[in-house]
């Protein structure tokens, strides 16, 4: 089984996602099970996990409806207010629906760079860890040494950077996001989403363009803590779906038991697909 560990679903008449505005157009209308449905089937992608795209629980609420109406959605990644009173018991309240696998915080849009260390999350990461649901960090490469802090408080958390940290590939100011991502996958047992590179690089970028990037990744966390994700539909801002997975399968050259780990296994077992 293949899996996408990425990609997103939006209704822009929600009124709920700050950050789409028209300027970006190739992305500024609604995307739906629908849409993504043939690009999958073209692929060869048998499920996905579809994640938040902006700051509401009721954005979340959309998405597990779509899971329960889509049999190719396999787990929500959602949202919630870690900092509200009753955070513990929304997540109590979302995690009663089987298609709820954890949350993602917009950390690379909070001010506060230290936000993940604040003590009054604390029981927040306690109860992720102990509800066994998954942490999906949104982070930046200046965020990678509070995330390994965490990691160290939470070290049973389950955790996986999205778009591996988002490297400068187009600066190639690379330094502070190797050293990160470095001690992160010798340190830690998180994993790394292969994900959302092209739209951290240049336009029209080749597989060799992203190489400063990709083979520390593929050395660092290897076939067995990688998980293949599209993005989509951010996506469309660089490559098409199949363009994206072709180089994918390119850059990795992944077969046999390595291939069946990036491509389905890792998240499987990761979000606990079941389904």
């Amino acid at each position: 089984m293949k899996i996408d560990s990425h990609q997103h679903f939006w209704s822009l008449a929600r009124g709920d996602y700050g950050w789409l505005t028209p300027e970006l157009e190739q992305i500024y209308r609604d995307f739906t099970p629908g849409d993504l449905g043939p690009l999958l089937n073209s692929a060869g992608i048998d499920k996905t996990i579809v994640v938040q795209a902006t700051d509401t629980v009721a954005e979340t609420e959309f998405l597990l409806e779509l899971a329960d109406a889509h049999d190719f959605i396999a787990g929500v990644v959602g949202w919630i207010d870690m900092e509200a009173e009753n955070a513990i018991g929304t997540l109590e309240r979302l995690a009663q629906n089987p298609y709820f696998k954890g949350i993602r915080p917009m950390i690379q849009s909070i001010e506060d760079d230290e936000w993940i260390l604040k003590p009054e999350l604390d029981p927040v990461f306690d109860a992720l860890q102990n509800m066994g649901l998954a942490f999906d960090a949104l982070v930046l490469p200046h965020h990678l040494p509070h995330l390994l802090t965490r990691l160290a408080r939470n070290p049973s958390l389950k955790c996986v950077i999205d778009h591996a940290a988002k490297p400068d590939l187009r600066g190639g100011n690379l330094e502070v996001w190797r050293r990160g991502m470095l001690r992160l996958a010798n340190e830690t047992n998180c994993f790394c989403k292969f994900s959302g590179l092209v739209t951290e690089a240049h336009t029209g970028c080749s597989p060799q363009d992203l190489k400063p990037a990709t083979d520390l990744i593929l050395s660092a966390f290897g076939a067995n803590r990688l998980m293949f994700g599209s993005d989509w539909p951010v996506l469309n801002l660089a490559k098409d779906y199949q363009g994206w997975a072709d180089m994918v399968a390119t850059i990795t050259g992944y077969s046999g038991d390595d291939a069946a780990a990036f491509w389905g296994r890792n998240a499987s077992l990761f979000y606990d697909i079941r389904n």
